[in-house]
């Protein structure tokens, strides 16, 4: 047995016996979203358009997590409808965030391990970059949305005569607890992540400037900056939609 196979059985136990029914959905629609990035990945080295790639991918992606992580019809729209629309809008704010900065690519780190090799592959490294940064916010963005669903879901069975302000109050609320907590596990996942590529860093001398200016460093960072922009539109979005899908449900309940 691996040391993949082995953590894979563990945490699946774990899920079980922590989450019982949701936790072994949850763990599936771990796999299925592994398989759907791994599908991805092929199609681009097919010379699939990367844009469209990543619409289709990351829609399935984002339908697989929210549908599959709660039971509750209202919860689970409301959070997949807003997570849309914040897809929508960090695509128009990724592609000429990616252009201008110029990180796409491989960086002066990579030399070694691409010695002898054809960076002639024929692809959009821009494309792919996006594509990346796109897919790398999905789970911040998903995580906030049914967080802030599920919260309002709840409010709204306690107190189903709330007015909109009033509930839109209540979302903000929430998103303020669900914030710092979000913001910290994407910092310290970066983080630990590039302790290795800091410590090089160090032992090689850069300078302050050349770490910013370092190609791996700033894509990188702009990963993080994104997440963190997807989470905050997240906030106000589901709210938002939550208060359009309590009317709907009213009036078609009528």
């Amino acid at each position: 047995m691996t040391t993949i196979t082995a953590l894979g059985l563990v945490l699946l136990i774990l899920m079980l016996i922590i989450g019982g029914k949701q936790g072994w959905k949850a763990f599936m629609s771990l796999i299925l979203n592994f398989g759907f990035l791994f599908f991805a990945v092929i199609l681009i080295a097919f010379h699939v358009s990367p844009f469209l790639v990543t619409l289709g991918i990351g829609i399935v992606i984002l339908a697989i997590t929210i549908f599959m992580g709660d039971d509750d019809l209202l919860t689970t729209q409301t959070a997949f409808y807003a997570s849309l629309i914040v897809l929508l809008i960090l695509l128009s704010i990724i592609v000429p965030i990616e252009h201008f900065a110029m990180v796409q690519g491989f960086g002066a780190e990579d030399s070694d391990a691409l010695e002898g090799m054809s960076l002639y592959i024929g692809m959009n490294f821009l494309q792919i970059s996006v594509t990346t940064t796109v897919l790398s916010t999905l789970g911040a963005i998903a995580e906030a949305s049914i967080a802030i669903s599920a919260g309002l879901t709840e409010v709204i069975s306690q107190h189903p005569h709330l007015t909109n302000r009033q509930l839109m109050a209540n979302g903000m609320s929430i998103g303020e607890s669900i914030l710092g907590t979000t913001f910290n596990t994407l910092f310290f996942g970066f983080f630990g992540g590039f302790l290795a590529l800091f410590i090089w860093f160090m032992g090689l001398n850069y300078s302050f400037g050349e770490i910013m200016n370092n190609k791996i460093f700033v894509s990188e960072l702009i990963m993080i900056f994104i997440s963190f922009i997807g989470v905050i539109i997240t906030i106000p979005l589901t709210t938002l939609v939550m208060t359009h899908q309590r009317h709907k449900k009213f009036v078609d309940n009528d």
